[in-house]
């Protein structure tokens, strides 16, 4: 009885086939080890509620560093918003572009930092060392998708943060992404840096309050990697002005 439960725990483990094979889509084991931040810059389209044929077009820097920190910041001409994750920290603040000293700030709840953290680690891992953070990584099995014979895997965070990504079984690449809140995450085009592909364009189709589809598209001009950001970037700044 021991050999069988050792056995399975064993292939409970065991790398899935299509993870290598997606990660050497992405670039060779050397070149994704290395990578310990993701810098990226570009811009955003939002939908916008006041004419949904016209988005809103923002400035977007974004920021991954393991190996639990993220920083977002999103910029009009009229405010700055931004998002950030410091390992168990995470806070929102939103400031007047025109007028540094208006703005308000919240602390997030303890759901939305376990989302953060696996945002973070889904951006730096590079589909493989879940299950040493506690999630799982299951086999979803074939689908089809677009006419392209994909295998789908479950990258469990939790039970509800689930990210379902689909990878052609020719090649790895990454096809589609889902959630277990039912968005769809496409990319496209790439940018190579250190040896390592990134997409150039990501699409995420969401749906509303009212179960209208809403799609969120950001291009990136730049990406840099394994530059080294100032913890002050990643904490909660201060309630009161020094």
């Amino acid at each position: 009885m021991l050999v069988l439960i050792f056995a399975a725990a064993a292939v409970a483990h065991a790398e899935l086939p299509v993870i290598a094979k997606a990660r050497a889509y992405l670039g060779s084991e050397s070149a994704l080890n290395a990578i310990k931040s993701v810098h990226y810059v570009g811009s955003v389209l939002v939908p916008n509620a006041a004419d949904p044929k016209k988005p809103t077009r923002m400035t977007v820097d974004i920021i991954f560093q393991a190996p639990y920190r993220q920083r977002t910041v999103r910029s009009t001409a009229t405010v700055t918003d931004t998002t950030a994750l410091d390992d168990f920290d995470s806070w929102h603040r939103i400031q007047d572009a025109k007028d540094p000293t208006r703005w308000k700030m919240q602390l997030l709840t303890a759901d939305q930092i376990r989302r953060q953290r696996a945002i973070a680690w889904e951006n730096l891992a590079f589909y493989r060392g879940l299950e040493r953070e506690g999630g799982q990584v299951l086999d979803q099995g074939t689908v089809a998708i677009d006419g392209i014979t994909c295998r789908k895997v479950a990258f469990v965070h939790a039970k509800d943060i689930v990210f379902y990504r689909s990878f052609d079984v020719t090649n790895g690449r990454l096809v589609q992404t889902e959630t277990e809140s039912g968005s769809t995450i496409r990319e496209q085009g790439e940018i190579r840096v250190n040896g390592v592909r990134f997409p150039r364009v990501i699409t995420n189709s969401v749906k509303d309050a009212q179960g209208k589809n809403q799609t969120i598209t950001v291009t990136f001009d730049r990406i840099t990697v394994n530059e080294t950001h100032p913890e002050s970037f990643f904490e909660v700044p201060p309630l009161i002005a020094k």
